[in-house]
């Protein structure tokens, strides 16, 4: 579990020490990426060398943080305090796009 500003997300179906009073639906936030041409052409160099595509890495993650934040920013539009039950998923929509989805279970909790 993980609270952001009085925010509470968690991959569980449930939170410890809070109660679930109301469901409020599915929640999502999507971002989609693409490297610049030099991160494409550092990437493409490291790729015949093998290791840790860096470029990738850094892009990855600001993708997961993006995606997240909107997430939150959904769930509180629609009026919850807390997500459960969020996932990640991602896929390729072209060689050089990166798709980002993050989602779950917008609800509204109160501590036990």
């Amino acid at each position: 579990m993980v609270a952001i500003e009085e925010f509470v997300i968690s991959s569980a179906n449930n939170v410890p020490g809070y109660k679930i009073i109301e469901t409020k639906g599915f929640a999502y936030g999507l971002t989609v990426r693409s490297r610049g041409v030099g991160g494409q052409i550092g990437a493409g160099i490291r790729s015949v060398f093998g290791g840790e595509i860096k470029e990738y890495v850094s892009m990855m993650e600001d993708s997961r943080d993006e995606a997240l934040n909107r997430l939150i920013e959904h769930a509180k539009k629609m009026g919850a305090n807390a997500l459960i039950a969020v996932r990640y998923d991602s896929d390729a929509i072209s060689d050089i796009m990166q798709e980002v989805l993050a989602y779950g279970t917008a609800v509204v909790v109160e501590k036990e």
